[in-house]
């Protein structure tokens, strides 16, 4: 019997720097939901603060940048691989994170195994994106990256439909798979822009088989593009985004309505919004890596394993603080029902933000080392094949 071959590439540094810095963003926003204030929703106009708002809108940029370089990683892998062998990897890999997301994540969440409430979430649509990219990998990069265009721009023409049908909520519309007094089943993350997302990533790959010029050049007029388009399209107020943004009370809330975009699932606008800063980042470390960005780059090298070590991290802190303020932690260990995910609120509870950085600074110093540590174990051992899936 033969392993299977080990997807191996060219690493190219700005898109693990870039990867790095985004999956240290990301740790912001699942801290917060941990230790934030309970309620507290920084998307409500009503009760929101601009830094809430905007610590919130920062880990906007993080899902549609993992898929993005999902798809770039993917076809840089063909460097060393044979479309074939490629798309047996994505097709087992997908596979394989749809796993981790309902078996592995929901318990480093959740810290049970009841399956009262589980929620369908990045794992779940970055799976999908990698099965629907193992059947594309045959196509041509264009046709590729026009399928990924059409599910972007074209998504949102859908808004208007209103369904409970599970085969809808998994496509565009968040909602219950399942949904009885035992057990919950909620996808928060349908897959048609995530796969839009992704396949655009991969057709980007080509860039960094041109010269280092011609690459910056593009990525920069790229850049300036999408973000033009956004600000265009976003001011006229018609179409990308289910919601409208409109003047406010005050201007701070009046930039929050115009920044507030819909994310479940992302909007054109989102998209536009997110995607188009990520390409100036690729343009600004193309060339080489600032040194303070050197441990980005590490943790970017190794991001699912820094995703799969951070959950659990930042769980175990809210416990030991749960139990020294409440002198019991078992709230931290119960989600019955989804409004309770992926914990219940104990009766003293929820931090200020400055005590919500903070917590995200040491979640990230401890996470570090680790990554760090597992980045040395891939590279000296290439021979393993299974390395490949963390």
């Amino acid at each position: 019997m033969t392993s299977p071959s080990l997807p191996v590439r060219r690493r190219i540094e700005s898109v693990d720097v870039v990867r790095g810095v985004i999956m240290v963003i990301m740790a912001l926003d699942h801290t917060r939901d941990y230790f934030g204030m309970p309620g507290a929703n920084p998307t409500n106009l009503a009760t929101t603060t601009s830094a809430l708002f905007f610590t919130r809108w920062i880990t906007h940029f993080c899902a549609p940048t993992f898929f993005l370089l999902t798809g770039t990683g993917a076809f840089l892998s063909l460097s060393k691989q044979t479309p074939g062998q490629l798309s047996r990897f994505l097709f087992t890999r997908g596979l394989w994170l749809i796993f981790l997301e309902v078996v592995v994540l929901r318990f480093m969440m959740q810290f049970n195994v009841d399956y009262r409430v589980t929620m369908l979430t990045v794992l779940w649509a970055l799976g999908c994106a990698m099965i629907t990219l193992s059947a594309l990998v045959f196509l041509r990069p264009s046709i590729v990256a026009t399928i990924g265009l059409v599910l972007i721009v074209g998504h949102n023409a859908f808004d208007g439909v209103r369904s409970a049908n599970p085969i809808w909520s998994i496509l565009h519309s968040p909602g219950f798979l399942l949904n009885t007094p035992d057990h919950v089943l909620f996808l928060s993350y349908p897959i048609i822009p995530w796969i839009g997302v992704t396949a655009v990533g991969y057709a980007l790959g080509q860039i960094y088989r041109w010269p280092a010029e011609q690459r910056q050049q593009w990525l920069l007029r790229a850049g300036i593009g999408v973000t033009a388009a956004f600000f265009v399209l976003r001011g006229i107020n018609v179409y990308g985004d289910p919601v409208k943004w409109s003047v406010q009370t005050s201007t701070a809330l009046t930039v929050i309505s115009f920044f507030n975009l819909n994310k479940y699932p992302p909007s054109l606008l989102f998209l536009l919004m997110t995607l188009g800063p990520v390409l100036l980042f690729l343009r600004a470390v193309d060339s080489r890596t600032p040194r303070a960005l050197e441990p980005a780059r590490i943790i970017g090298k190794v991001p699912m394993f820094y995703f799969l070590v951070h959950f659990p991290l930042i769980h175990l802190i809210a416990v030991a603080v749960c139990y020294a303020l409440n002198g019991s932690a078992h709230w931290m260990f119960e989600s019955p029902s989804l409004d309770k995910f992926p914990f219940t609120t104990p009766p003293v509870w929820g931090f200020s933000l400055p005590i919500v950085y903070l917590v995200w600074a040491i979640v990230v110093i401890v996470s570090y080392p680790l990554c760090k540590w597992y980045a040395g174990v891939k590279q000296r051992r290439a021979d393993l094949w299974w390395l490949s899936y963390l």
